[in-house]
Protein backbone atom coordinates (compact mmCIF):
# COMPACT_ATOMS: atom_id res chain seq x y z
CA UNK A 1 0.00 0.00 0.00
CA UNK A 2 2.95 2.52 0.70
CA UNK A 3 4.40 1.95 -2.40
CA UNK A 4 1.25 2.52 -4.14
CA UNK A 5 0.01 5.57 -2.44
CA UNK A 6 4.82 6.50 -3.47
CA UNK A 7 3.45 6.01 -6.93
CA UNK A 8 0.48 7.90 -6.42
CA UNK A 9 2.50 10.99 -5.19
CA UNK A 10 5.15 10.35 -7.87
CA UNK A 11 2.48 10.47 -10.35
CA UNK A 12 0.61 13.62 -9.05
CA UNK A 13 4.56 15.37 -9.16
CA UNK A 14 5.06 14.09 -12.92
CA UNK A 15 1.98 15.30 -13.68
CA UNK A 16 2.83 18.94 -12.43
CA UNK A 17 6.11 18.70 -13.85
CA UNK A 18 4.29 18.65 -17.08
CA UNK A 19 2.40 21.17 -16.45
CA UNK A 20 4.91 23.43 -15.75
CA UNK A 21 7.25 21.73 -18.76
CA UNK A 22 4.44 22.64 -21.34
CA UNK A 23 3.62 26.33 -19.64
CA UNK A 24 7.79 27.16 -20.23
CA UNK A 25 10.06 25.71 -23.34
CA UNK A 26 12.98 27.06 -21.86
CA UNK A 27 11.98 24.76 -18.53
CA UNK A 28 11.78 21.72 -21.17
CA UNK A 29 15.42 21.73 -21.96
CA UNK A 30 16.49 21.85 -18.38
CA UNK A 31 14.57 19.37 -16.63
CA UNK A 32 13.56 16.71 -19.43
CA UNK A 33 16.11 14.41 -19.12
CA UNK A 34 15.29 13.99 -14.99
CA UNK A 35 11.89 14.04 -16.21
CA UNK A 36 12.37 10.69 -18.46
CA UNK A 37 13.98 8.92 -15.17
CA UNK A 38 10.56 9.45 -13.27
CA UNK A 39 8.57 8.89 -15.88
CA UNK A 40 10.35 5.83 -16.80
CA UNK A 41 10.09 4.48 -13.68
CA UNK A 42 6.52 5.13 -12.38
CA UNK A 43 4.53 5.46 -15.30
CA UNK A 44 3.37 2.48 -17.51
CA UNK A 45 4.40 2.61 -21.24
CA UNK A 46 1.40 4.20 -22.79
CA UNK A 47 1.04 6.72 -20.27
CA UNK A 48 5.55 7.47 -20.71
CA UNK A 49 4.73 7.81 -24.43
CA UNK A 50 1.84 9.92 -24.63
CA UNK A 51 3.60 12.73 -22.22
CA UNK A 52 6.44 12.70 -23.72
CA UNK A 53 5.55 13.10 -27.59
CA UNK A 54 3.92 15.80 -25.84
CA UNK A 55 6.72 17.54 -24.63
CA UNK A 56 8.26 16.65 -28.14
CA UNK A 57 6.15 18.96 -29.89
CA UNK A 58 6.34 21.91 -27.07
CA UNK A 59 10.02 21.44 -27.43
CA UNK A 60 10.08 22.16 -31.09
CA UNK A 61 7.62 24.84 -30.77
CA UNK A 62 10.12 26.64 -28.36
CA UNK A 63 12.37 29.91 -29.97
CA UNK A 64 15.26 28.79 -31.41
CA UNK A 65 16.50 31.78 -32.92
CA UNK A 66 20.04 33.38 -33.48
CA UNK A 67 20.61 37.10 -34.36
CA UNK A 68 23.71 38.85 -35.61
CA UNK A 69 23.53 42.37 -34.76
CA UNK A 70 25.40 44.63 -37.64
CA UNK A 71 26.45 48.12 -36.23
CA UNK A 72 27.08 50.83 -38.53
CA UNK A 73 30.32 51.81 -37.10
CA UNK A 74 32.75 50.23 -34.71
CA UNK A 75 33.89 53.10 -32.51
CA UNK A 76 35.23 55.29 -35.42
CA UNK A 77 35.42 52.98 -38.13
CA UNK A 78 33.00 52.36 -41.07
CA UNK A 79 31.40 48.77 -40.86
CA UNK A 80 32.19 47.28 -44.18
CA UNK A 81 29.17 44.74 -43.62
CA UNK A 82 26.47 47.07 -42.33
CA UNK A 83 27.66 48.41 -45.76
CA UNK A 84 26.68 45.85 -47.76
CA UNK A 85 23.84 44.41 -46.19
CA UNK A 86 22.31 48.08 -46.85
CA UNK A 87 23.65 47.98 -50.34
CA UNK A 88 22.23 44.54 -50.66
CA UNK A 89 18.92 44.41 -49.17
CA UNK A 90 17.89 47.06 -51.54
CA UNK A 91 18.19 44.72 -54.49
CA UNK A 92 16.20 42.30 -52.16
CA UNK A 93 13.40 44.01 -50.79
CA UNK A 94 9.76 43.17 -51.83
CA UNK A 95 7.84 46.68 -53.59
CA UNK A 96 4.74 44.62 -51.89
CA UNK A 97 6.08 45.20 -48.47
CA UNK A 98 3.85 47.78 -46.97
CA UNK A 99 6.31 50.57 -45.78
CA UNK A 100 9.02 51.41 -48.12
CA UNK A 101 11.25 54.44 -48.09
CA UNK A 102 11.64 55.46 -51.63
CA UNK A 103 13.87 58.21 -52.19
CA UNK A 104 15.93 59.45 -55.93
CA UNK A 105 18.70 61.94 -56.08
CA UNK A 106 19.31 62.19 -59.49
CA UNK A 107 17.08 62.47 -62.28
CA UNK A 108 19.35 60.08 -64.61
CA UNK A 109 18.97 57.26 -61.78
CA UNK A 110 16.11 55.03 -60.93
CA UNK A 111 14.48 55.41 -57.27
CA UNK A 112 16.18 53.70 -54.36
CA UNK A 113 13.85 51.58 -51.66
CA UNK A 114 15.17 50.90 -48.44
CA UNK A 115 13.67 50.03 -45.27
CA UNK A 116 11.91 52.16 -42.86
CA UNK A 117 13.83 52.31 -39.10
CA UNK A 118 11.80 49.00 -37.18
CA UNK A 119 10.63 47.48 -40.42
CA UNK A 120 11.57 44.17 -41.16
CA UNK A 121 11.84 42.18 -44.39
CA UNK A 122 12.59 38.27 -45.25
CA UNK A 123 15.59 37.28 -47.74
CA UNK A 124 16.25 33.17 -48.23
CA UNK A 125 19.39 32.40 -49.48
CA UNK A 126 20.05 28.33 -50.06
CA UNK A 127 16.54 27.59 -48.62
CA UNK A 128 17.73 29.19 -45.26
CA UNK A 129 15.51 32.19 -44.02
CA UNK A 130 16.64 34.59 -43.04
CA UNK A 131 14.36 37.82 -41.05
CA UNK A 132 15.98 41.00 -41.29
CA UNK A 133 15.34 43.95 -39.48
CA UNK A 134 16.31 47.72 -39.45
CA UNK A 135 16.85 49.75 -36.24
CA UNK A 136 17.09 53.10 -35.33
CA UNK A 137 18.30 54.59 -31.77
CA UNK A 138 18.88 57.48 -30.39
CA UNK A 139 22.33 58.08 -29.49
CA UNK A 140 23.26 59.05 -25.44
CA UNK A 141 22.09 62.27 -24.45
CA UNK A 142 18.95 62.28 -26.20
CA UNK A 143 15.69 61.45 -25.38
CA UNK A 144 13.40 60.73 -28.35
CA UNK A 145 13.02 57.42 -29.13
CA UNK A 146 10.31 58.04 -31.96
CA UNK A 147 11.91 55.02 -34.67
CA UNK A 148 10.24 56.96 -37.85
CA UNK A 149 11.92 60.12 -37.08
CA UNK A 150 14.26 61.14 -39.58
CA UNK A 151 17.60 59.25 -39.63
CA UNK A 152 20.00 62.11 -38.04
CA UNK A 153 23.88 61.53 -37.42
CA UNK A 154 23.11 61.45 -33.99
CA UNK A 155 21.63 58.26 -34.34
CA UNK A 156 22.85 54.77 -34.46
CA UNK A 157 21.99 52.73 -37.28
CA UNK A 158 22.13 48.98 -37.01
CA UNK A 159 20.91 46.00 -38.97
CA UNK A 160 19.65 43.10 -37.24
CA UNK A 161 19.65 39.24 -39.17
CA UNK A 162 17.53 36.75 -37.24
CA UNK A 163 17.71 32.70 -38.55
CA UNK A 164 17.39 29.32 -37.00
CA UNK A 165 20.32 28.08 -34.47
CA UNK A 166 21.46 25.55 -36.47
CA UNK A 167 22.23 27.59 -39.43
CA UNK A 168 24.35 29.44 -37.79
CA UNK A 169 28.09 28.09 -39.54
CA UNK A 170 25.89 28.96 -42.76
CA UNK A 171 25.12 32.63 -41.90
CA UNK A 172 28.67 33.51 -40.70
CA UNK A 173 30.59 31.61 -43.74
CA UNK A 174 28.00 31.35 -46.34
CA UNK A 175 25.32 34.39 -45.86
CA UNK A 176 27.90 37.64 -45.03
CA UNK A 177 30.40 36.73 -47.27
CA UNK A 178 28.02 36.17 -49.80
CA UNK A 179 26.36 39.68 -49.65
CA UNK A 180 29.86 41.22 -49.23
CA UNK A 181 30.74 39.94 -52.87
CA UNK A 182 27.29 40.65 -54.16
CA UNK A 183 27.27 44.33 -52.76
CA UNK A 184 30.89 44.63 -54.23
CA UNK A 185 29.41 43.84 -57.43
CA UNK A 186 26.54 45.92 -57.27
CA UNK A 187 28.81 49.10 -55.98
CA UNK A 188 30.87 48.60 -59.50
CA UNK A 189 27.88 47.68 -61.62
CA UNK A 190 25.88 50.77 -60.90
CA UNK A 191 28.41 53.09 -58.41
CA UNK A 192 27.58 57.02 -58.10
CA UNK A 193 30.53 58.95 -57.39
CA UNK A 194 30.09 60.55 -53.93
CA UNK A 195 31.85 63.68 -52.78
CA UNK A 196 32.36 64.49 -49.13
CA UNK A 197 32.52 67.73 -47.30
CA UNK A 198 33.24 67.54 -43.49
CA UNK A 199 30.86 68.84 -40.69
CA UNK A 200 32.04 68.33 -37.85
CA UNK A 201 33.40 64.50 -37.34
CA UNK A 202 31.30 63.31 -39.61
CA UNK A 203 31.51 63.23 -43.65
CA UNK A 204 28.42 64.70 -45.66
CA UNK A 205 27.97 63.34 -49.46
CA UNK A 206 26.26 64.59 -52.58
CA UNK A 207 26.56 62.62 -55.76
CA UNK A 208 29.61 63.98 -57.69
CA UNK A 209 28.63 64.66 -61.15
CA UNK A 210 31.41 66.19 -62.57
CA UNK A 211 32.20 65.87 -66.23
CA UNK A 212 35.73 66.22 -66.47
CA UNK A 213 38.26 63.64 -67.77
CA UNK A 214 41.25 63.30 -69.48
CA UNK A 215 40.16 63.22 -72.23
CA UNK A 216 38.42 66.61 -71.81
CA UNK A 217 40.95 67.82 -69.40
CA UNK A 218 43.12 71.15 -70.89
CA UNK A 219 46.63 69.67 -70.19
CA UNK A 220 49.53 69.09 -71.96
CA UNK A 221 49.73 65.96 -73.67
CA UNK A 222 53.05 64.39 -72.10
CA UNK A 223 51.96 65.60 -69.02
CA UNK A 224 48.51 64.09 -68.90
CA UNK A 225 49.83 60.73 -70.13
CA UNK A 226 52.53 60.85 -67.23
CA UNK A 227 49.84 61.40 -64.74
CA UNK A 228 47.76 58.69 -65.89
CA UNK A 229 50.33 55.93 -66.19
CA UNK A 230 51.26 57.18 -62.29
CA UNK A 231 47.62 56.33 -61.39
CA UNK A 232 47.47 53.21 -63.25
CA UNK A 233 50.76 51.59 -61.78
CA UNK A 234 49.36 52.93 -58.25
CA UNK A 235 46.63 50.67 -58.30
CA UNK A 236 47.59 47.75 -59.24
CA UNK A 237 50.58 47.96 -57.08
CA UNK A 238 48.98 46.93 -53.44
CA UNK A 239 51.25 43.71 -52.91
CA UNK A 240 54.51 45.85 -53.68
CA UNK A 241 53.72 48.50 -51.31
CA UNK A 242 52.41 45.85 -48.19
CA UNK A 243 56.28 44.05 -49.17
CA UNK A 244 58.43 47.25 -48.65
CA UNK A 245 56.49 47.90 -45.87
CA UNK A 246 54.68 51.41 -47.10
CA UNK A 247 51.60 52.50 -46.08
CA UNK A 248 49.17 52.01 -49.68
CA UNK A 249 48.67 55.77 -50.66
CA UNK A 250 50.11 58.50 -52.72
CA UNK A 251 50.36 62.24 -52.38
CA UNK A 252 50.02 64.94 -55.27
CA UNK A 253 50.53 68.43 -55.38
CA UNK A 254 48.71 70.41 -57.97
CA UNK A 255 50.50 73.65 -58.11
CA UNK A 256 49.89 76.73 -60.39
CA UNK A 257 48.21 80.11 -61.31
CA UNK A 258 44.52 80.24 -60.35
CA UNK A 259 42.58 78.83 -63.22
CA UNK A 260 44.72 76.31 -64.92
CA UNK A 261 42.74 73.56 -63.74
CA UNK A 262 43.49 72.11 -60.96
CA UNK A 263 40.06 71.16 -59.39
CA UNK A 264 39.09 69.76 -62.73
CA UNK A 265 42.13 67.58 -62.70
CA UNK A 266 41.18 65.80 -59.49
CA UNK A 267 37.67 65.56 -61.02
CA UNK A 268 39.52 63.86 -63.95
CA UNK A 269 41.24 61.45 -61.46
CA UNK A 270 38.60 60.43 -59.29
CA UNK A 271 36.12 59.58 -62.77
CA UNK A 272 39.48 57.79 -64.31
CA UNK A 273 39.93 55.73 -61.09
CA UNK A 274 36.09 55.45 -59.88
CA UNK A 275 37.36 56.90 -56.65
CA UNK A 276 34.68 58.99 -54.33
CA UNK A 277 36.45 62.30 -53.02
CA UNK A 278 36.48 63.86 -49.56
CA UNK A 279 36.90 67.44 -49.70
CA UNK A 280 38.60 68.43 -46.09
CA UNK A 281 38.18 71.88 -44.94
CA UNK A 282 40.97 72.25 -43.05
CA UNK A 283 39.37 75.74 -41.22
CA UNK A 284 36.25 73.28 -39.83
CA UNK A 285 38.66 71.49 -38.00
CA UNK A 286 41.31 73.93 -36.78
CA UNK A 287 39.91 74.47 -33.41
CA UNK A 288 40.74 69.99 -32.82
CA UNK A 289 43.81 68.03 -34.29
CA UNK A 290 41.54 64.83 -32.78
CA UNK A 291 38.54 65.31 -35.49
CA UNK A 292 40.91 65.40 -37.70
CA UNK A 293 42.35 61.90 -37.05
CA UNK A 294 38.34 60.67 -36.99
CA UNK A 295 37.45 62.14 -40.18
CA UNK A 296 40.38 60.08 -41.60
CA UNK A 297 39.54 56.64 -40.12
CA UNK A 298 35.74 57.18 -41.51
CA UNK A 299 36.93 57.45 -44.68
CA UNK A 300 36.23 54.56 -47.23
CA UNK A 301 39.04 52.87 -49.21
CA UNK A 302 39.78 54.06 -52.80
CA UNK A 303 39.47 57.46 -52.50
CA UNK A 304 40.67 60.92 -53.18
CA UNK A 305 41.53 62.78 -50.14
CA UNK A 306 41.58 66.68 -51.41
CA UNK A 307 42.88 69.25 -49.35
CA UNK A 308 42.59 72.89 -51.80
CA UNK A 309 44.67 76.18 -51.25
CA UNK A 310 46.86 74.65 -48.42
CA UNK A 311 49.42 77.60 -48.30
CA UNK A 312 46.00 79.58 -47.08
CA UNK A 313 43.69 77.35 -45.57
CA UNK A 314 44.65 77.46 -41.95
CA UNK A 315 47.64 79.05 -39.65
CA UNK A 316 49.45 76.05 -39.27
CA UNK A 317 52.57 76.61 -36.96
CA UNK A 318 55.65 75.68 -37.91
CA UNK A 319 57.41 72.33 -36.10
CA UNK A 320 59.82 74.94 -34.25
CA UNK A 321 57.24 77.16 -33.15
CA UNK A 322 54.60 74.08 -32.29
CA UNK A 323 57.51 72.50 -29.86
CA UNK A 324 58.31 75.84 -28.71
CA UNK A 325 54.88 76.24 -26.92
CA UNK A 326 53.73 74.76 -24.78
CA UNK A 327 49.48 75.11 -26.19
CA UNK A 328 49.11 77.37 -22.63
CA UNK A 329 45.57 78.50 -23.79
CA UNK A 330 44.77 74.99 -23.93
CA UNK A 331 43.45 74.74 -27.38
CA UNK A 332 44.00 71.39 -29.41
CA UNK A 333 45.02 73.44 -32.42
CA UNK A 334 45.95 71.51 -35.71
CA UNK A 335 49.44 72.23 -36.78
CA UNK A 336 52.02 71.20 -39.27
CA UNK A 337 52.97 68.58 -37.35
CA UNK A 338 49.85 67.26 -36.58
CA UNK A 339 48.97 67.62 -40.18
CA UNK A 340 52.46 65.78 -40.91
CA UNK A 341 51.40 62.71 -38.48
CA UNK A 342 47.92 62.91 -40.92
CA UNK A 343 49.43 62.73 -44.07
CA UNK A 344 52.13 59.86 -43.27
CA UNK A 345 52.44 58.97 -40.11
CA UNK A 346 50.62 56.24 -38.54
CA UNK A 347 47.46 57.48 -38.37
CA UNK A 348 47.63 57.39 -42.40
CA UNK A 349 47.83 53.57 -42.29
CA UNK A 350 44.28 53.62 -40.89
CA UNK A 351 42.74 52.52 -44.40
CA UNK A 352 44.14 51.83 -48.05
CA UNK A 353 44.43 52.54 -51.43
CA UNK A 354 43.78 56.34 -50.92
CA UNK A 355 45.15 59.24 -53.21
CA UNK A 356 45.98 62.52 -51.15
CA UNK A 357 45.95 65.48 -53.42
CA UNK A 358 46.87 69.34 -51.96
CA UNK A 359 46.77 72.08 -54.14
CA UNK A 360 47.95 75.85 -53.70
CA UNK A 361 48.98 78.78 -56.22
CA UNK A 362 51.74 79.60 -54.16
CA UNK A 363 54.11 76.66 -53.81
CA UNK A 364 56.98 78.48 -52.97
CA UNK A 365 54.66 79.92 -49.53
CA UNK A 366 54.65 75.61 -48.50
CA UNK A 367 56.79 74.38 -45.79
CA UNK A 368 59.77 71.66 -47.08
CA UNK A 369 58.29 68.67 -44.64
CA UNK A 370 54.85 68.63 -46.60
CA UNK A 371 56.70 68.67 -50.43
CA UNK A 372 59.13 65.61 -49.37
CA UNK A 373 58.44 62.12 -51.28
CA UNK A 374 56.54 60.05 -49.19
CA UNK A 375 53.98 62.51 -48.51
CA UNK A 376 53.76 65.14 -51.75
CA UNK A 377 55.31 61.81 -53.85
CA UNK A 378 54.23 63.47 -57.27
CA UNK A 379 54.32 67.44 -57.94
CA UNK A 380 51.85 68.82 -60.72
CA UNK A 381 52.66 72.33 -62.80
CA UNK A 382 49.53 73.88 -63.84
CA UNK A 383 50.90 75.61 -66.37
CA UNK A 384 49.36 78.56 -68.63
CA UNK A 385 47.18 77.12 -71.75
CA UNK A 386 49.42 75.69 -74.24
CA UNK A 387 49.02 74.69 -78.11
CA UNK A 388 47.78 71.00 -77.17
CA UNK A 389 45.60 72.32 -74.16
CA UNK A 390 44.15 74.94 -76.41
CA UNK A 391 43.21 72.08 -79.34
CA UNK A 392 41.54 70.02 -76.58
CA UNK A 393 39.16 72.94 -75.41
CA UNK A 394 38.47 73.77 -78.98
CA UNK A 395 36.97 70.17 -79.46
CA UNK A 396 35.68 70.02 -76.41
CA UNK A 397 33.66 73.66 -77.28
CA UNK A 398 32.97 73.22 -80.96
CA UNK A 399 33.84 69.32 -81.80
CA UNK A 400 36.45 71.13 -84.26
CA UNK A 401 39.91 69.52 -84.55
CA UNK A 402 41.53 72.13 -86.77
CA UNK A 403 40.56 75.66 -88.22
CA UNK A 404 42.60 78.54 -89.82
CA UNK A 405 43.19 80.30 -87.24
CA UNK A 406 44.69 77.86 -85.08
CA UNK A 407 48.18 78.56 -86.10
CA UNK A 408 47.60 82.46 -84.99
CA UNK A 409 46.02 81.26 -81.94
CA UNK A 410 48.51 79.00 -81.04
CA UNK A 411 51.46 81.53 -82.01
CA UNK A 412 49.81 83.71 -79.76
CA UNK A 413 49.69 81.17 -77.24
CA UNK A 414 53.55 80.96 -76.50
CA UNK A 415 53.82 84.81 -76.68
CA UNK A 416 51.24 85.56 -73.55
CA UNK A 417 50.09 83.97 -70.44
CA UNK A 418 46.49 83.26 -70.49
CA UNK A 419 45.22 80.27 -68.63
CA UNK A 420 42.71 77.36 -69.71
CA UNK A 421 39.45 78.75 -67.60
CA UNK A 422 40.08 82.10 -69.77
CA UNK A 423 40.54 80.30 -73.59
CA UNK A 424 37.19 78.31 -72.54
CA UNK A 425 35.31 81.91 -71.61
CA UNK A 426 36.13 82.79 -74.65
CA UNK A 427 34.85 80.15 -76.34
CA UNK A 428 31.81 79.66 -75.17
CA UNK A 429 30.82 83.36 -76.05
CA UNK A 430 29.33 81.88 -79.07
CA UNK A 431 28.15 78.47 -80.64
CA UNK A 432 29.73 79.59 -84.07
CA UNK A 433 33.21 78.46 -84.12
CA UNK A 434 34.22 80.93 -86.70
CA UNK A 435 33.43 83.61 -84.32
CA UNK A 436 34.37 82.25 -81.32
CA UNK A 437 37.70 81.70 -82.49
CA UNK A 438 37.74 85.38 -83.78
CA UNK A 439 36.98 86.42 -80.59
CA UNK A 440 39.94 84.44 -79.10
CA UNK A 441 42.45 85.91 -81.32
CA UNK A 442 41.44 89.76 -80.98
CA UNK A 443 41.31 88.64 -76.76
CA UNK A 444 44.71 87.38 -76.88
CA UNK A 445 46.16 90.53 -78.94
CA UNK A 446 45.06 92.48 -76.77
CA UNK A 447 46.68 90.54 -73.62
CA UNK A 448 49.97 90.84 -75.83
CA UNK A 449 49.98 94.51 -76.03
CA UNK A 450 49.03 94.93 -71.95
CA UNK A 451 52.02 92.62 -71.61
CA UNK A 452 53.85 94.43 -73.90
CA UNK A 453 53.05 98.06 -72.16
CA UNK A 454 53.97 96.93 -69.01
CA UNK A 455 57.00 95.16 -69.65
CA UNK A 456 57.79 98.83 -71.61
CA UNK A 457 56.95 100.69 -68.44
CA UNK A 458 59.21 98.40 -66.40
CA UNK A 459 62.11 98.73 -68.92
CA UNK A 460 61.39 102.60 -68.69
CA UNK A 461 61.11 102.82 -65.06
CA UNK A 462 64.48 100.48 -64.55
CA UNK A 463 66.50 102.99 -67.18
CA UNK A 464 65.20 106.17 -65.62
CA UNK A 465 66.66 104.49 -62.25
CA UNK A 466 69.75 103.16 -63.84
CA UNK A 467 70.70 106.99 -64.99
CA UNK A 468 69.69 108.49 -61.15
CA UNK A 469 72.11 106.17 -60.33
CA UNK A 470 74.57 107.60 -62.89
CA UNK A 471 74.06 111.08 -62.03
CA UNK A 472 74.84 110.76 -58.12
CA UNK A 473 77.83 109.10 -58.71
CA UNK A 474 79.29 111.78 -60.91
CA UNK A 475 77.96 114.90 -58.85
CA UNK A 476 80.57 115.41 -56.26
CA UNK A 477 78.23 115.17 -52.42
CA UNK A 478 75.26 114.22 -53.75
Amino acid sequence: MASFDKATESYKKALTAAASLAASAMLVRSVVKEFRSVVNEFLPHEVQSFLLSNLNIFRNRAPAEHTIIIGESEKFARNQIYEAANLYLATRINPSMKRLRVSRVDETKSMIISLEPGDEMIDVFEGIEFKWRFLCQESEGSHNKNLRQPITENELRSFEVSFHEKHKDEALNSYLPFILARAKAIKNEVKTLQLYMNEGKSWIPINLHHPSTFDTLAMEEELKRTVMEDLARFVKRKDYYKRIGKAWKRGYLLYGPPGTGKSSLVAAMANYLRFNIYDLELTAVGWNSALLKKLLIRMSNRSILVIEDIDCATELQHREETESSNSSSGDDKVTLSGLLNFVDGLWSTCGEERIIVFTTNYKERLDPALLRPGRMDMHIHMGYCGPHAFRVLASNHHAIDDHPLFPEIEGLLRKVEVTPAEVSEELMRSDDADVALQGLVEFLQEKKKKASGAKGKEESVEHVASMDQDIRVQVPGA
